[in-house]
């Protein structure tokens, strides 16, 4: 077969090289084909246009630009995901003790995000770090005894590792209104209350980000974008490769490629394409789709009285996206508050889906997990159940048990996006609940795609590590990708949780790259402080957002 230069199509192939069945007479060969045009497959095409620079590689988005489903800055939260304040990445054990394995991993792979963009920054792929990320304090907020001593407890916990050594903890009512004015305001003065606040959180917009690193990417000759393109079609070719159909959507052209190397990053969709593939690992897999609403203010009277991302505890049942959080955003160059989220139901796997996703995904071989999950699991389903059912005076009532004096003509909801949580065969319990991101890639490591939710874009650049691990397993051990890969990720291969000197060497790096706070000496408080005594030192610190 003749081979055809990435961005080059044979004469007669019609419009933007989209060959119709009729005259498509050779396909266009390339190294990989990256399915979705978000977060994941831009930086995956990151890695690779750097890691090896003379590969084809082509990226299929079915809307009319990248970035406009879960990467989107208006369809996430925009928490740069560390464990700070996620209290569902601290459970209680069978013993009773917080356990701070899951908050410990989550950080370190926030770090490698952090890296990688400190890395983009200063190579100029990524510009300008503050129309990204910013430092935004993340706090953890709680009342009621029960849930201050599990606080306690967790801050016990973490305050002495190195990667959570800013963290600050309070019970005091004065202290925490410092932190978090709105939560404060208005509350019940004999309420027990607890607070922990780090100066050193960040809201990301994970949108800008993949802009930008596509923009960089289009200015390679062996990159291409294809944007109204949607996948029809998968099929392995004897000799391990892929062949892929193309349809463009705006002149219902169809045209096929041929790829070494298939990945799917596209959000909920992804489900669907690999069962497209026919690979037998797509067999474990079922989706169960929950959308997110928010509600969002922009008043700048309350806006600018409100400079963190509080976060508190997840109703039971409830999975952890669905955390409730009221949080400083800026999106499109403004600055807002947004609450939530509430969890809503459709069939559709994206927000721009169609409403079989869900019944064209379930096959023989996934439904019996599917109903052991529902069954396993009715505390979800009640949860889910109760929030599509909330009416306006319900959620205005879930904000003020955060924000008390809240008014309901201060904010609107908005619909954010989809997101499908994982069900995975198990031969135990038949079907498990997978609550987080998962890689399934196919023996012969030609094929992966990304499934799942939270933690998600924040840990984007570890994820396609592992992603490249099950794709490219001999080419991550050479010494030609460890050189460039160590030279982007400095930590690569360390446990930043067990070095404390080079920790705190990667936090001062990527503070200083990206322009974030660091960590300022943490506060300590557990009785109410008498009228006069707070020291202004202690206050949080004026950030200009």
């Amino acid at each position: 077969m003749k081979k055809i230069a990435a961005g080059q199509y044979e004469p007669g192939t019609g419009n933007n090289g989209l060959a119709s069945s009729a005259t498509a007479t050779k396909m266009q060969e390339i190294d990989v084909l990256l399915i979705g045009g978000g977060i994941m497959s831009a930086t995956l095409g990151t890695y690779l246009q750097e890691l090896e620079p003379n590969w084809s590689i082509t990226m299929v988005e079915r809307l009319d630009n990248v970035a406009q489903e879960s990467s989107n800055g208006w369809n996430n939260a925009g928490t740069g995901h560390s464990a700070l304040m996620e209290l569902n990445y601290t459970p209680v054990d069978k013993n009773g003790a917080v356990s701070t394995q899951k908050a410990v991993d989550i950080n370190e792979a926030f770090q490698i995000s952090r890296q990688f963009w400190a890395w983009q920054v200063r190579q100029g792929v990524l510009q300008n770090p503050r129309s990204f990320i910013r430092s935004v304090p993340h706090v953890s907020f709680v009342w009621g005894q029960d849930n201050v001593n599990f606080l306690r407890a967790r801050y016990t916990a973490l305050k002495d590792r190195v990667l959570f050594r800013g963290m600050s903890y309070s019970e005091n009512h004065e202290q925490i209104k410092t932190w978090a004015p709105l939560v404060m305001e208005g509350r019940d003065a004999s309420q027990p209350v607890a607070a922990t606040w780090t100066e050193g959180g960040t809201d990301v917009n994970f949108g800008e980000i993949t802009r930008q690193l596509v923009a960089s990417l289009k200015k390679k000759a062996n990159f291409h974008l294809r944007l109204g393109t949607e996948v029809r079609d998968l099929h392995r070719n004897p000799d391990n490769t892929w062949t892929v159909t193309l349809l463009e959507k705006a002149s219902k052209t169809q045209h096929r490629v041929k790829t070494k190397t298939v990945f799917i990053g596209a959000g909920g969709a992804a489900l669907k394409l690999l069962q497209k593939s026919g690979i037998p690992e797509a067999k474990a897999y079922a989706g169960f789709p929950v959308g997110g609403q928010f509600l969002v203010c922009e008043k700048p009277e309350v806006v600018n009285k409100h400079l963190a991302k509080v976060y508190g505890k997840a109703s039971v049942g409830a999975p952890p996206m669905s955390v409730p959080h009221i949080d400083t955003r800026v999106l499109d160059g403004k600055r807002v508050l947004l609450f939530g989220p509430f969890a809503t139901f459709s069939t559709r796997f994206l927000k721009n889906g169609s409403l079989w996703d869900l019944p064209s995904t379930t096959r023989p071989s996934n439904l019996l997990p599917m109903v052991h999950v529902g069954l396993d699991n009715f505390s979800l389903v009640k949860y889910l159940v109760g929030q599509v059912v909330q009416s306006d005076k319900d959620r205005l009532k879930a904000l003020r048990e955060y924000y008390p004096q809240a008014q309901k003509e201060d904010w609107r909801l908005w619909q954010a996006g989809q997101r499908v949580q994982v069900i995975e065969r198990d031969t135990r319990k038949g079907g498990v609940l997978r609550l987080g991101t998962e890689v399934v890639s196919d023996k012969q490591g030609t094929i992966a795609a990304l499934l799942g939710a939270s933690p998600g874009a924040s840990t984007s650049a570890p994820i396609m590590l592992e992603v490249m691990r099950s794709l490219f397993a001999d080419k991550m051990l050479s010494a030609d990708w460890q050189v460039k890969l160590k030279a982007m990720l400095p930590s690569l291969g360390h446990q930043l949780d067990e070095d404390s000197a080079m920790a705190e060497h990667i936090l001062d790096y990527t503070s200083d790259v990206l322009e974030l706070v660091h960590n300022t000496t943490p506060v300590t408080q557990t009785a109410p402080l008498p009228e006069g005594e707070l020291v202004e030192d202690e206050l949080v610190a004026d950030i200009a957002i």
